[in-house]
């Protein structure tokens, strides 16, 4: 029996990497906002699923096994969304681990250029499982040295500022193939925010099983174009919010979703 009214959010982080809510809070907000299903898609790593999934089970909330990863093609960072794997696959884990080694030679590097100007945060002020550059632009703003994270990114931590720190290279085809090891469905993510349409023609040569066709607050007509691409390679196609919580105010849960025949195509 298929219901009208079932929505699924399957693109959402926790504190396990860089949103606000822990995965706990993440599935009560989840049933909160009226959402049937919901994947959580932290950056390099599943660990929120140790808690989220026997709340979910308490709650009657259908919870699909998610997780997100940076990649580079040609000098354009691409993210790569898994779905439907196995938690315990040790490939997966492994690369996981890999991805917070990464993490933590660029913040250490990053730390150097705000302490080169005038702006020194100590290493152990970096709290938390997963930490990236969301992270520290709230620490600079509770120091006072910007206004808002998004100051922070503006003038230093976005990409080239003058506190960038690139950070070691995962390839399309690596990652692409853990997923595909763990039995999981390698999903290319918010294509919408990819500005190069040549190379994203050579992107789409690669093995994915499906592209984010519904992200967040995209315009239809941009959702429309990549249905259509989906359609004609015979993809699948997966929608999500990019929920961070208090990170990215602007970005409610559940914006974005797919219905019930899209969620069992992908975790069925």
């Amino acid at each position: 029996m298929l219901y009208p009214t079932f929505r699924a959010d399957l693109h959402a982080h926790t504190t396990c990497s860089d949103g606000t809510l822990s995965p706990v809070q993440l599935v009560e907000h989840a049933v909160e906002k009226g959402l049937q299903g919901l994947s959580i898609t932290d950056h390099d790593s599943v660990d929120a699923y140790q808690t989220a999934f026997p709340r979910a089970k308490e709650l009657g909330l259908l919870l699909g096994t998610g997780v997100e990863f940076s990649t580079q093609f040609r000098a354009v960072n691409v993210h790569v969304l898994g779905y439907n794997y196995c938690l315990d696959s040790p490939e997966l884990h492994a690369f996981c681990k890999r991805h917070r080694e990464r993490r933590v030679k660029r913040n250490l590097a990053i730390l150097e250029k705000l302490k080169q100007h005038g702006m020194p945060i100590a290493e152990e002020e970096l709290k938390g499982n997963i930490i990236g550059r969301p992270h520290i632009a709230q620490l600079m703003v509770q120091k006072k040295y910007v206004g808002s994270i998004k100051e922070a990114f503006t003038f230093y931590l976005g990409d080239n500022k003058v506190c960038y720190a690139p950070s070691e290279i995962f390839s399309i085809e690596e990652t692409l193939s853990v997923i595909h090891q763990a039995g999981g469905k390698a999903f290319l993510a918010h294509p919408h925010l990819l500005e190069h349409g040549r190379i994203v023609k050579e992107i789409l040569q690669f093995p994915f099983d499906g592209i984010e066709c519904y992200y967040s607050r995209c315009h239809l007509d941009k959702e429309k174009r990549w249905i259509k691409i989906a359609k004609e390679k015979g993809l699948l196609m997966s929608g999500g919010s990019d929920f961070h919580g208090a990170i990215k105010p602007d970005i409610p849960l559940g914006c974005s979703w797919v219905d019930e025949v899209v969620f069992h195509q992908i975790f069925g």
